[in-house]
């Protein structure tokens, strides 16, 4: 209760209350700043009420009043947050009422109640501390922060890279007990090549040991790296393509009851070029359709899977159309001599020589076993590790939507399968996947743009479903991008964490308000003013909105920026063209 004396000495109190904000009235805003630490957008306050009960609200903005005397009042407008009733903070602050209450600084036990007893010490995850008071370390609930998926948005500078690594750092260091690895497994896909020095002893695929077996691929993923987008081909070559590698698949496979088009099946890429060599130079009898004019002489196949498991073995040569009289028959051209497929078996082809597709179609990926690729992907190899760097520098544009699919597919899967093999040797107990895994994606906006362009229509897929159902599977996603107003809104609505640091762009910072939540009031638009490592963090995993100052990393990745300015100044530097070219060349 607030007596008569204190009532006079009142230096700031309530004027008006509104659904979703309180408006303060401050007599001397400097006599305010000393009674409790320096405010500014985002300090605390603490509203006294008329029971044993104190109402916590987080300053919005500032404003000047005059009166008609000329005196002047300073107005606080303020978010209502909390209350603290006893040792107890209770979400929510609809209960103000007039008349006046007396209004100070938040102090410092108070709000470190509110973190400290929001979370228990065993989901305790803590990665930042306040932005206003760097003494109040702000901890998240470690399930609900992982188990949803993440969104760290910024402009570049902003200390987005730097976030992303203090969290997986310090999530992979967490331990329940005392042995060296504990069971985190994150996946990173690192288009800049930045998290090598951040992960140094992590599992590092780049483009020099990245095998990634092509008959792993899709129907999609096929389609998006065989078909020309706008050909007028598209329907028959693709109708062409899922026919031969289906029968391809049975071909290799012969045990395997069930093969379909998108089976995780071995097939052999050169049986299938012959194939369509042979499909599209065949002749045949005009009126046995089975029976094929190769050039060593006739040859009827009982069905056209026989014929088709026959031009799996070699390109043949065939007899001319013509007209014989000696046998009376006619000899005519198969149904794909009509140029159909010319284009679509020089482009495969095509991909199957490059050099620098080697790791889809190289022999090392075309006979690496399907139990060694999953391996590879998620740590477990010789020297196991938590963390999988995949360094997407060196995986050529056309085909990095492909690679990331295909990657993120294979990982969805085996979430999908893991829960499932669980469920059915009695294992589950009440959790799906007991190896779960976390996806990152760094510059998400790479993968999975809002644009529909067939070139990043398998990534988009595949990562679109992880969002919308992965989280029942053990897999989750961390998206982090500077430009959110560039990812599919599909992907991005799924986030339930959000750390959203300094965003300069009017799109970007419209798409972010508009997906987080209305209480936030003004708050949201401090994004153009935070400072590099600050962040509004807001979500299932934190007891409130917080603005938050991120702990430096140990290992920090190589996204710093180049200091121009000293560098310019130096003495000229040589530069070795030799080395130069035989690196862009490799």
């Amino acid at each position: 209760m607030i007596n008569s004396e204190e009532e006079n000495k009142l230096n700031a109190e309530v004027i008006s209350v509104y659904p979703d904000k309180v408006r303060i009235s401050v007599d001397d805003l400097e006599s305010f700043k000393i009674a409790g630490e320096a405010l500014k957008v985002g300090s605390y306050v603490r509203i006294s009420d008329n029971e044993n009960s104190v109402l916590i609200a987080i300053i919005e903005n500032f404003s000047i009043e005059v009166t008609d005397v000329g005196s002047r009042k300073y107005i606080i407008e303020a978010n209502p947050l909390g209350v603290i009733s006893g040792d107890k903070f209770t979400r929510g602050g609809d209960s103000i009422a007039i008349p006046p209450k007396k209004v100070e600084p938040a102090r410092e036990d108070e709000i470190k109640k509110i973190y400290e007893q929001s979370i228990t010490a065993e989901d305790n995850f803590t990665f930042s501390m306040l932005s206003s008071n760097h003494n109040i370390k702000v901890p998240v609930n470690g399930n609900k922060f992982f188990n949803k998926h993440i969104a760290i948005v910024g402009s570049t500078g902003s200390g987005k890279s730097h976030t992303l690594t203090t969290i997986l750092q310090k999530a992979v260091a967490t331990k329940s007990g005392d042995f060296a690895l504990n069971n985190t497994h994150v996946v990173i896909f690192d288009i800049h090549s930045e998290y090598k020095s951040a992960f140094p002893n992590s599992n590092h695929i780049s483009i020099s040991n990245l095998a990634l077996p092509y008959w792993l691929l899709n129907s999609e993923e096929l389609d998006e790296l065989f078909l020309e987008s706008g050909d007028r081909n598209n329907y028959n070559q693709a109708s062409v393509l899922r026919n031969v590698v289906t029968l391809n698949k049975k071909y290799h496979n012969p045990k395997t009851k069930k093969v379909f088009f998108d089976s995780p099946l071995k097939f052999d890429i050169d049986e299938v070029i012959n194939c369509l060599i042979n499909i599209q130079n065949e002749t045949r009898n005009s009126d046995e359709p089975l029976e094929i004019q190769f050039a060593s002489g006739p040859k009827t196949f009982e069905n056209e899977t026989e014929k088709t498991q026959e031009y799996f073995k070699a390109i043949f040569d065939f007899l001319p159309t013509q007209r014989s009289a000696k046998d009376k028959i006619g000899i005519s051209k198969g149904i794909y001599a009509d140029g159909t497929l010319d284009k679509f078996i020089s482009r495969i082809q095509e991909k199957r020589a490059q050099d620098r597709l080697q790791f889809l179609f190289g022999d090392d990926a075309k006979n690496l076993d399907f139990n060694e690729c999953l391996k590879r992907f998620i740590g477990y190899t010789e020297d196991r590790q938590n963390v999988t760097v995949i360094d997407l520098s060196g995986v050529p544009f056309e085909v990095l939507s492909i690679t990331v699919s295909l990657i993120s597919r294979l990982l969805f899967e085996y979430g999908y399968f893991y829960k499932k093999l669980r469920s059915t040797t009695g294992k589950d107990k009440g959790i799906n996947n007991d190896i779960p895994i976390l996806l990152v994606y760094e510059e998400a906006h790479k993968y999975v743009p809002t644009s529909d362009l067939a070139r990043y229509r398998a990534s988009k897929n595949s990562i679109e479903r992880i969002a919308k159902e992965g989280r029942k599977y053990g897999v989750s996603l961390l998206l982090a991008s500077q430009r959110p107003s560039e990812i599919s809104e599909t992907i991005f609505s799924q986030c339930n964490n959000f750390i959203a640091m300094r965003l300069t762009n009017p799109n970007d910072q419209n798409y972010v308000k508009r997906l987080l939540p209305d209480t936030l009031g003004n708050l949201i638009n401090k994004l153009p003013t935070l400072r590099a490592g600050e962040g509004l963090l807001i979500g299932e995993s934190i007891v409130l909105p917080s603005i938050i100052q991120m702990e430096k990393c140990k290992l920090p990745p190589s996204s710093n920026d180049i200091p121009y300015w000293e560098l310019w100044k130096e003495e000229w530097k040589d530069l070795d063209f030799d080395s130069l070219k035989e690196e862009w060349y490799k």
